[in-house]
């Protein structure tokens, strides 16, 4: 049971650190386009090879 009293502690600081990274990322807007990448990469219109 003295396990227990390190383990809850530290899943919720991991559990903190997680959600804290979610918002993050959502802030940071990363999810906004997710259709936008998967066309892209079908489409002959763009081009990834490094201009001269």
């Amino acid at each position: 049971m003295e396990v227990l009293s390190y383990l809850i502690p530290i899943s919720l600081t991991l559990g903190g650190i997680g959600l804290a990274g979610f918002y993050w990322m959502v802030k940071s807007r990363q999810f906004d386009d997710p259709d936008g990448d998967a066309n892209r990469i079908l489409s002959d219109e763009f081009d990834d090879r490094p201009k001269h």
